[in-house]
C-alpha cells in the first residue's frame, strides 16, 4: 500500500508543478508532512541532502523520501511517479513544439507561467527559512540563537558568491564546511 501512496503522491506532484524542483518544495512539504512521512524539519533536512548531491532537487527529495519511507522499491516508485508527469509531457511538447512555437496561445501560456513559478520559489524560500530560522515560532529570543545569525551570514555569503559567479558547487563547500565549523565552534545542532 505504501508503494502505491508513494507513487501516487510523487506523480500528483510531478504533474501539478511547474518550474523545476525549487517551485515543487511547497507541495512537496504539504504533501510528506499530511502523510506524516517527515516533519517540517527533516523536510529541510532533506531539501539540504538533495541540493549537496548531484541530480536535480526533485527528484533526489523523491528518492530520499522513497528510500526512508518504502526502502528501495519506494525510492524506485517515488521517482518514477515524480519523473513520468514530465517525462509524458515533454515527450508531448517536443511532438508539438515547432507545429505551435509562435502560436499566441503557447505565448500566453509561458507568459503567465513565469510569476507563478517564481511565487512558488518565493514560497518554498520563505517556508524553508522560517523552519530555520524559527522553528518554534516567532520569539524574540530567537535573535539571540547563534543558528540565526550563521544561517544569516551563510545566506549572505551564499548570495555575495553567487552574484560574482562562483561556482555553485564551490558555495555548497564552502557552506558546508562553515557549517561544520560553527557546529564544532558553538557545540550545537545545525
Amino acid at each position: 500500500m505504501i508503494l502505491i501512496e508513494l507513487f501516487l503522491t510523487f506523480l500528483k506532484i510531478g504533474a501539478f508543478t511547474f518550474g523545476g524542483g525549487y517551485a515543487m518544495l511547497p507541495l512537496i512539504q504539504s504533501e510528506v508532512e499530511r502523510h506524516g512521512w517527515l516533519t517540517q524539519a527533516e523536510v529541510v533536512d532533506f531539501i539540504a541532502v538533495s541540493e549537496s548531491t548531484p541530480g536535480p532537487l526533485a527528484i533526489n527529495m523523491a528518492t530520499f523520501i522513497g528510500i526512508r519511507t518504502g526502502g528501495v522499491l519506494g525510492a524506485l516508485c517515488a521517482t518514477l511517479g515524480v519523473v513520468m508527469p514530465s517525462f509524458v509531457i515533454i515527450l508531448i511538447v517536443a511532438k508539438f513544439y515547432e507545429k505551435f512555437r509562435r502560436s499566441r496561445a503557447v505565448d500566453g501560456v509561458m507568459y503567465g507561467l513565469r510569476p507563478a513559478v517564481i511565487g512558488l520559489i518565493g514560497a518554498a524560500f520563505l517556508s524553508v527559512g522560517r523552519t530555520v530560522c524559527f522553528p518554534n515560532g516567532f520569539q524574540s529570543s530567537v535573535f539571540s540563537d547563534v543558528r540565526l545569525w550563521v544561517s544569516i551570514a551563510v545566506f549572505a555569503l551564499a548570495a555575495v558568491l553567487a552574484f560574482k559567479k562562483l561556482h555553485p558547487i564551490v558555495i555548497i563547500l564552502i557552506s558546508a564546511v562553515i557549517g561544520i565549523i560553527a557546529g564544532y565552534v558553538f557545540g550545537m545542532q545545525i
